[in-house]
């Protein structure tokens, strides 16, 4: 699933793969706006077939964090 959504991630950021850890921060670390981190789910949504919950983003800080999200509702 990690590598998934960096792969993911990569279409929205300039920052290399090397560059991002379970610890990286979406907007303090890599630079996502608001704009882009919204277009992204969308798009996680289409490609992991799942339906990310509005409520539980905000919770959502880090990359690590979006992880362990993601694998919970798509089990």
């Amino acid at each position: 699933m990690y590598d998934k959504l960096v792969e993911i991630m990569l279409n929205y950021i300039e920052v290399k793969k090397e560059d991002i850890t379970p610890d990286s921060r979406f907007m303090e670390d890599l630079g996502f706006t608001s704009f882009d981190f919204m277009s992204m789910l969308g798009e996680i949504e289409d490609e992991l077939d799942v339906e990310i919950e509005q409520e539980k983003i905000v919770d959502i800080i880090t990359v690590g964090e979006a992880v362990e999200y993601l694998e919970s509702i798509s089990e």
